[in-house]
């Protein structure tokens, strides 16, 4: 796989075909935890509730545990990291009675950014082919290859013939020129090298590399938010990301480096405690707006020494918003000002949808509904069956996401190459002619 982000292109893999039955490993790499999750997917049949999904989702197993050695959904300490990778793997792996030899890779950290590109190629023949698709998506894939970035993703938000746009499937249609709008995701190729290696070093190949307000999207969002325009905003440990899909298409990914682990430090100056009490009282008590009752409802704080035979202290939960509140704000806003700078806002239609563990804390809707947008609401993972109760909320949008992603591989372009450069295909007719058949049957 390093072969490949050396070129600047993160691995692709192949889809899933629509009629085969298959066991995906997917790692969720986070700055506060690492979920391995090990499900089958099945053909589905035709159904009038997300529509895209060609499979169902049958979880075997899940397995998390706390990270260590990242930071910012970076690695930091490759030692430490790959401890924590392993440790989730082997729960998973337990729990489904499966051993996963590759995995597919959330990715929240390495800066994502996007860029929007265009490209057209001449027609070989009157009607639009396979191969033209391909020359043109290849074309428009590599402008986002750029010093120290690696493509992620190479989206196809929409096509063109002879200046003609919106159209949506070319192939067989008749022109002279064909262009193709491209939206590309890319990451800072540092971040992803030592992702791989990390990866790497648990004996595990990566699959696909995804970036994490892709994968939540996928995972989080009804059919009909993805055709009218939402933004998805993740707000993980170390990273709040956001999406911004429309038309059924992701059009826009962007960052800011705070998160979670950000109020938690807070509140842990704050009052002061330690970190892994800072953490518990955000998670039960944490709020971002106050109510009458606060000043009255009284916590009890552990001594920061851990020491039981120091007296804990007593503060009122108001205390507690008013440390936790300033920081969700400044997140929010951070937000909404890149989604601002995007150009496009509009495209979203004031509808958000919030996931990620952070995104539990009490009162953010309302907030965010003060400074983005009046529609706002608390995304699950939707049409997974089997997921524990623990892995059924927003804190899970991206693991769920990740095993979603096989059914929409095949929608972009990664890795400019010749049809016949691909290490195993056959370059004969006979030999495409087996390759459908293996895969469509």
């Amino acid at each position: 796989m390093r072969h490949r982000l050396a070129q600047g292109f993160a691995p692709k893999m192949r889809p899933m075909p629509p009629k085969k039955s298959g066991i995906v490993g997917v790692l969720d790499i986070g700055t506060s935890k690492v979920v391995c999750a090990i499900a089958r997917l099945k053909p589905r049949g035709a159904s009038d509730v997300l529509t895209r999904r060609t499979h169902a989702i049958d979880v075997l197993g899940i397995g998390h545990t706390r990270a260590h050695g990242i930071k910012g959904g970076a690695i930091v300490d490759m030692a430490k990291a790959e401890l924590a990778i392993r440790q989730a793997v082997d729960m998973a792996e337990r729990a489904s009675g499966v051993q996963i030899a590759s995995v597919v890779v959330g990715v929240s950290g390495g800066r994502l950014a996007s860029q929007h590109y265009e490209a057209a190629v001449r027609l070989t023949a009157p009607a639009v082919e396979e191969f033209d698709i391909r020359r043109v998506l290849e074309a428009a894939s590599t402008y986002g290859v750029g010093d120290g970035q690696a493509v992620m993703h190479a989206l196809p938000v929409g096509y063109s013939l002879d200046g003609r746009r919106g159209i949506g499937e070319p192939c067989g249609m008749l022109g002279r020129q064909l262009g193709a709008d491209m939206h590309v995701i890319t990451a800072d190729l540092t971040a992803l090298k030592n992702l791989v290696l990390c990866v790497e070093r648990c004996h595990l190949s990566i699959e696909a590399m995804v970036a994490a307000p892709y994968a939540a999207a996928l995972s989080s969002l009804t059919d009909d938010e993805m055709e009218l325009g939402v933004t998805l905003i993740d707000m993980g440990a170390g990273t709040t990301t956001f999406s911004i899909v429309a038309g059924g298409h992701c059009l826009y990914v962007d960052g800011v480096a705070l998160g979670g682990q950000h109020i938690t430090n807070d509140v842990a100056r704050g009052l002061p405690a330690r970190l892994a009490d800072a953490e518990r009282m955000k998670a039960l008590h944490g709020a971002v707006v106050a109510v009458s009752s606060d000043d009255h409802d009284m916590l009890t704080v552990p001594p920061l020494s851990g020491d039981s035979r120091d007296q804990p202290h007593m503060v009122p939960k108001s205390r507690l918003v008013t440390i936790v509140r300033p920081r969700a704000e400044e997140i929010v806003e951070l937000v909404r000002d890149r989604l601002k700078a995007s150009g496009h806002a509009g495209d979203a239609g004031r509808r958000i949808v919030l996931t990620g563990g952070a995104a539990q804390l009490q009162g953010l809707p309302d907030l965010v509904a003060r400074l983005i947008g009046p529609q706002v609401r608390i995304g699950r993972p939707l049409g997974v069956s089997r997921l524990p109760e623990a892995a059924r909320g927003a804190a899970f949008a991206v693991t769920a996401g990740l095993l979603v992603y096989p059914q929409v591989a095949g929608l972009e372009h990664f890795e400019p190459r010749r049809r016949q450069a691909v290490v195993g295909e056959s370059p004969n007719y006979f030999g495409r002619v087996g390759r459908w058949l293996k895969d469509s049957f």
